[in-house]
């Protein structure tokens, strides 16, 4: 399986018994519906190498405590700590019509409620606090804040997310 054809779950950042059990930190908002888990891609330079689970529980608010299948002992275990999780994007847990993943926006319209059409989201940037859009516009790229306030409607038929850009904004790209 490719990586482009999955999602981030997690990291596993520490292991948590002698048996080879580990701890994955979850980049999810929902860890309560990963328990039922029963495999997962565990990234190992570059290649995603399959891992099925034969006990899965929370461990506080954002762990998963995994007992992975042929992983037995701390020195298998330590192997694992640092190492990205993923998840095929067919097991995303399903979303209201008006909340979106990020990755579901790239290439939709960017709708402006007073300038009008703006351009094509390319990306969305969320290394930093402040999650970004990246759209290309005029044949350069902007950055618009994703911020539930700016957000109008979100319509995933057509393609089309509406904002109420601040005025100026994308005047100072200009």
């Amino acid at each position: 399986m490719r990586k482009e054809d999955c999602f981030f779950l997690g990291t596993v950042v520490a292991k948590y018994s002698f048996k080879g059990e580990v701890l994955i930190k979850l980049d999810t908002d929902d860890s309560e519906a990963y328990l039922s888990l029963q495999s997962f891609l565990l990234e190992d330079d570059s290649r995603l190498i399959p891992c099925f689970t034969t006990r899965v529980q929370l461990h506080k608010s954002q762990l998963l405590r995994v007992s992975v299948e042929d992983v037995k002992s701390e020195r298998q275990a330590n192997l694992m700590i640092g190492k990205s999780v993923y998840l095929p994007l067919d097991q995303l847990p399903k979303l209201a019509d008006d909340k979106f993943y990020y990755h579901e926006i790239i290439g939709f319209k960017v709708v402006d409620s007073h300038q009008g059409p703006i351009g094509t989201i390319t990306g969305v940037n969320d290394t930093s606090s402040q999650v970004l859009l990246e759209v290309k516009h005029n044949n350069k790229q902007i950055l618009i804040p994703l911020v539930d306030e700016l957000i109008q409607q979100l319509d995933k038929q057509q393609k089309q997310l509406y904002l109420s850009i601040p005025e100026g904004l994308l005047d100072l790209d200009s």
